[in-house]
């Protein structure tokens, strides 16, 4: 695998915070790679092997995930204080502008930033997540967010994890799986566990359905707009619907939407589709 840094910044708020970094070229814009909300800067591997060394990929493991610090503020872990973390770590890096890369939350964390520092973002891909999001998908983020599992092995998380969310990502092998619940799960003193902090459950389970349908983040979303933007959608995701994936193209005209075969919440990285909607979003960055 592409070799990356194990570093680390502060908080205002006194955390040590993570990050993975790649090496590459300083006159070209870092990649910033944000996870989803209960994994961690590991969903990034394969893209960050694929392009290390013709870019810098920078892969942030959000406060309570990963090599972050857990917040003792469980209220903390919200889109807003996560933004406010990113802009920070570039501000410290001396980082004008990066090519943001978000998963599901960190599609979220990317229009936050768009809508309040939109000079910060080269270009940008939100991979299955808008500013709508459905309510199917969030109920069953809720089924299993906060809820803490112990795994006797690595063969006996693969086995579990692929018979809950088989249908998630249909065309996984054994050895996908087994990469999967490494992703996500850690090896503690226990046994194996899920590698992020339970408490981010609970401001996630105290927001309201109609705020996440609601049309308010569309300003944000529309931040993007004048910027290469690729829209990422599963083609069987329960979380970001077609309608609204289509809506998205219509409010930001430039943007890009590929929707992923075979796939639900969310693509991985690794689909053809997905690699070449990177590849395409990069060179439209290089040549703004």
């Amino acid at each position: 695998m592409a070799s990356w840094e194990d570093r680390y910044w502060t908080s205002r708020d006194g955390l040590k915070l993570h990050y993975r970094d790649y090496a590459g070229p300083a006159d070209r814009p870092p990649l910033v790679c944000l996870h989803g909300l209960t994994r961690n800067t590991r969903d990034f591997e394969n893209l960050a092997e694929r392009l290390a060394g013709e870019w810098r990929v920078i892969g942030v493991d959000f406060r309570g995930r990963g090599g972050s610090e857990h917040d003792s503020e469980s209220a903390r872990y919200m889109p807003p204080v996560y933004a406010a973390d990113v802009l920070q770590l570039l501000d410290e890096l001396g980082v004008a502008e990066a090519v943001f890369i978000g998963t599901s939350l960190g599609g979220i964390v990317t229009m936050i930033v768009a809508g309040f520092a939109p000079q910060r973002i080269a270009g940008a891909l939100l991979n299955d997540v808008g500013p709508q999001l459905d309510k199917a998908g969030l109920d069953r983020i809720r089924g299993y967010v906060g809820t803490p599992l112990l795994f006797e092995s690595w063969d006996d998380a693969a086995d579990r994890l692929s018979a809950k969310y088989g249908d998630v990502h249909p065309a996984y092998g054994r050895a996908e799986w087994i990469r999967y619940a490494k992703r996500v799960a850690h090896e503690t003193p226990r046994g194996i566990e899920f590698d992020y902090d339970m408490a981010i459950a609970q401001p996630f389970n105290r927001m309201d359905d109609q705020a996440a349908s609601a049309s308010s983040a569309w300003p944000l979303f529309r931040g993007l707009a004048g910027k290469p933007v690729v829209i990422l959608r599963g083609e069987s995701s329960d979380l970001l619907s077609p309608e609204v994936a289509r809506k998205m193209v219509e409010a930001v005209p430039d943007a890009e939407l590929v929707t992923v075969r075979n796939v639900g919440h969310a693509p991985d990285f690794d689909e053809p589709e997905s690699v070449a909607a990177v590849d395409r979003l990069l060179e439209r960055v290089l040549h703004r």
